[in-house]
């Protein structure tokens, strides 16, 4: 039994520290952590390890014994925890608010594809799933191809800050109800299958509508009166989150009862949860940060433990799913759009904004291959055309709305370019000669120090360049320079730069740009101006030692202004 156990811990181990490590991984490069996650799982799986090293890949993820039915264990409460903090992102209100536009753009987005998906794929993957319900297979795919990926569309959206305009405004009502409609077809799909008997599949269906009205109205109320008495009395927000996991448990498990899956319970808890006016932002960030780092990259990576991607990979099956899917639910949007009198550049954003199908749709899969409605070839190239479509949405959003991605300071700097001066006193001439020898040291830049820092100073002679707050930002516009080049240095009792509030400044930003650019500059302003707008960030700047902690810093700051 000891033994036993201790494969169990290695494993478990094993896994997510490789879904976490290859998720940040991903995320440096601009991809989402979803890919990383899974190709976790891929290479601990039958993929990778399992073909080089069998009898290594059986001792870790046993098939069957003790360590299965862990991994099927946590598996299963990893798909409800994702879930519940996915039904967190809903918001009814701006369901509510939109009214008429999203309404329409929400059900032809779901109407088309649903009809594309069932008249595409039905005969062409007839005979690969194992269930003898006929009707079950062509819903499954409706449903597949119709819904999308409320957490991913929310991300998109925020790191492009469309989140709050008038775009975003209509995409995220308008995927909420299509992925509320989604999952209660799937329902109907799961109770049809006849896995449990408990139940006629028209009582499954009366409960699942009453379950779903009870968690919209009353438990939403209940939330509303339960949170600030735990916030008053309670450690909040852990106290918070214990109260909506064990809910969120108790109520997957009446679903799974009532004859469908868990995840469906949990789903709707988080939106009752998230919906909540009490609930706020310090403890919906603990809530995603405590199943994002723990119990999603465990369910990502297990994906990978579940098929061989490689041997059931299968190329025109991957593209004929990824082209019906986005074609049902770009015409769906396209429809849905003009019909709502919304302009074709928005049209065509909003479509693929609405074909993000993530980790909304991997789920979807991995159930139904669970319960024999998928075999491995269309189950991979349903997760394939999930992580492309998650991947594509935001670079294609960006390029038909032709947008431009904010500067980041950290962009334009490296470890050289952060110092520290802790000199009693310095004049300000010689810490913008010193910074501007900092910049010129690094790789493919070219500069005459001397005559650089002679342009900076003669600069803030013109107007000097204290904005208060204990920042200055001596800049000029350089010759030769290819792109903006920036030294951050920080004085320990502060340079008089004349700052309008009197304060010196002892966080230095200095900026050198091309002549040719007269815009980027001013774009580069506004982001010191929001990065720096607290007063715990210039505290947190001051104090950071290395390029490491600044860059740390700074990240986190740009992020939440």
């Amino acid at each position: 039994m000891m033994e036993h156990h201790v494969w169990i811990f290695l494993s478990m181990g094993i896994l997510l520290g490789a879904a976490r490590l290859l998720g940040e991984l991903t995320k440096q490069m601009g991809l989402t952590s979803l890919l990383g996650e899974i190709g976790a799982g891929i290479l601990l799986g039958p993929t990778v390890l399992g073909a080089l090293q069998p009898e290594v890949f059986s001792s870790l993820f046993p098939s069957s014994g003790e360590g299965a039915d862990v991994l099927k264990a946590l598996t299963a409460v990893s798909i409800a925890m994702f879930l519940l903090v996915s039904g967190m992102e809903v918001d009814l209100s701006t369901v509510w608010r939109q009214g008429r536009r999203a309404l329409i753009v929400s059900a032809t987005g779901v109407v088309l594809p649903f009809a594309v998906g069932v008249a595409a794929l039905f005969p062409l993957f007839l005979g690969m799933g194992t269930v003898d319900n006929p009707l079950v297979f062509p819903l499954f795919w409706g449903t597949a191809l119709s819904i999308s990926a409320l957490p991913v569309i929310a991300r998109v959206l925020m790191e492009l800050n469309l989140f709050r305009t008038d775009m975003g405004m209509i995409v995220m009502p308008a995927a909420v109800v299509q992925d509320v409609l989604g999952w209660c077809v799937f329902a109907v799909v799961l109770s049809m299958m006849g896995i449990n008997q408990t139940f006629s599949i028209g009582e499954t269906i009366a409960y699942t509508l009453a379950f779903s009205a009870f968690a919209v109205v009353v438990l939403r109320r209940v939330f509303d009166r339960v949170i600030p008495w735990i916030s008053a009395h309670w450690d909040s927000p852990g106290a918070i989150i214990g109260i909506g996991v064990s809910v969120a448990l108790i109520a997957a498990a009446f679903t799974e009862w009532i004859g469908i899956h868990g995840l469906f319970g949990a789903f709707f808890v988080g939106i009752a949860l998230g919906d909540s006016r009490h609930l706020n932002e310090r403890t919906r960030f603990a809530f995603h940060q405590f199943i994002s780092y723990f119990f999603a990259p465990l369910f990502f990576a297990s994906i990978g433990l579940q098929v061989d991607f490689g041997r059931h990979f299968d190329i025109v099956l991957v593209l004929t799913v990824l082209g019906i899917a986005t074609f049902g639910k770009l015409a769906g949007s396209l429809v849905g759009c003009h019909l709502a009198g919304i302009s074709r550049r928005d049209a065509v954003a909003i479509g693929f904004a609405m074909n993000a199908r993530g980790a909304m749709e991997i789920i979807l899969g991995l159930v139904a291959l669970q319960y024999g409605i998928l075999s491995e070839k269309p189950f991979v190239a349903l997760v394939v055309m999930a992580l492309f479509t998650s991947l594509a949405s935001g670079p294609i959003i960006k390029r038909v709305l032709r947008l431009k991605r904010l500067p980041i300071l950290t962009d334009f700097m490296s470890g050289r370019t952060f110092l520290r001066f802790d000199e009693p006193t310095m004049p300000r001439a010689e810490i913008i000669r010193r910074m501007v020898e900092a910049i010129g040291t690094t790789p493919r830049t070219r500069i005459d120090v001397d005559a650089v820092a002679r342009l900076v100073l003669e600069r803030e002679e013109l107007m000097h360049t204290g904005i208060g707050d204990g920042i200055a930002i001596p800049h000029a516009r350089i010759p030769g320079v290819d792109k903006p080049r920036i030294a951050i240095g920080i004085t320990r009792d502060g340079v008089d730069f004349d700052a309008p509030d009197g304060k010196p400044a002892r966080i230095v930003i200095l900026l050198l740009t091309p002549v040719e650019d007269t815009n980027l500059p001013l774009e580069i302003f506004a982001e010191i101006a929001r990065t720096f707008s607290s007063d715990d960030t210039r505290l947190k700047v001051f104090q950071a030692m290395n390029f490491t902690e600044l860059k740390a810093v700074v990240k986190h700051a740009a992020g939440a202004a």
